[in-house]
């Protein structure tokens, strides 16, 4: 259940490709800090020198400032397909935000912001990127496409996207999944926002929709977003609530101490078991915390990417 006392319909990112930028270029700043020393300069439209490619194309100004040998990039070259899927029922609209900033996020505005960046990211690797959106129904897709244009309408759909929140908007997730599915033809690397969410949906029908994904040689990477204070620890002030389950409507009145234990006991019972059937169906599950920033997307594009031949 989504913990919330009241439903809160978000105002507009207005702002979301700025964000992004700032998100990007903050993360590219900081790779000489991390394991990816060395990758920063493929961001700046440039692919590593291979031996046996012609030198034509070497940028010897970037040579004199790294030593380490770079092709410039074209419009033409498109070395990698992303689709990304983005769950926008009611429960990712949670926690409450007032104004939405790099600092307060809830769940969709998160997403919306990671799958902004990572936009950005493949639009200057002059890759291909499509999005699916969905809740109680398929709300949006558009395949992938690498143009100026494109990525713009893509942030533009996101932006409207985090200002969409409506009561009860439930969602049979492994329905949708299925029909993106259907949709991704050429092999793609996939990422999927969700909180995980679902209501009544058994595991076996959500990871058959996932398998799905896998069809065709697509690699999967399944974002589980989540606000964990709340939502994993139920850390909560101690005195009486009302809990609003924002897509069944169910309410719960509780002293939060009572049950935090036994909460987290099952939460932690249902990871658990997510961890354990993303690892027979060979999909990367990563949790991510609305709090703690973008790196852990960041750096789990960059892990995929490499490993995407």
């Amino acid at each position: 259940m989504s913990v919330e006392k009241e439903l809160h319909r978000s105002s507009m990112f207005g702002h979301l490709d700025l964000l992004s930028q700032q998100v990007v270029e903050g993360y590219i700043s900081g790779l000489h800090k991390s394991p990816f020393h060395g990758f920063a300069a493929e961001f700046a439209e440039h692919k590593m020198y291979n031996a046996g490619e012609s030198t034509k194309h070497i940028d010897w100004k970037l040579y004199a400032k790294t030593d380490k040998l770079y092709t410039k990039k074209y419009e033409e070259e498109t070395n990698l397909r992303c689709h990304i899927i983005v769950d926008n029922s009611s429960s990712m609209h949670y926690p409450k935000v007032e104004k939405f900033s790099l600092e307060s996020l809830n769940k969709i505005g998160f997403s919306a912001l990671a799958a902004a960046s990572l936009m950005k990211i493949l639009q200057r690797q002059r890759d291909a990127v499509g999005l699916s959106i969905y809740s109680d129904s398929y709300e949006y897709y558009s395949p992938e496409k690498s143009s100026e244009r494109h990525i713009a309408n893509l942030l533009a759909k996101l932006d409207g996207m985090v200002a969409s929140a409506k009561e009860g908007k439930q969602t049979e997730t492994y329905t949708f999944l299925h029909q993106i599915a259907e949709n991704v033809h050429r092999r793609s690397l996939i990422f999927l926002f969700t909180d995980m969410f679902q209501a009544g949906v058994s595991q076996e029908a959500l990871f058959s929709a996932l398998q799905h994904l896998k069809y065709n040689k697509h690699e999967l990477v399944l974002f589980h977003v989540v606000d964990k204070a709340t939502e994993m620890d139920f850390d909560f002030e101690n005195r009486p609530k009302r809990f609003l389950d924002v897509e069944t409507g169910a309410r719960l009145d509780v002293f939060p101490e009572q049950v935090q234990e036994a909460y987290k006991k099952e939460v932690q019972k249902y990871v658990d078991s997510l961890l354990l059937r993303c690892g027979q169906y060979g999909i990367k599950y990563v949790s991510v915390d609305v709090r703690e920033g973008f790196e852990k997307i960041m750096n789990t594009y960059l892990i995929e990417r490499q490993k995407f031949k």
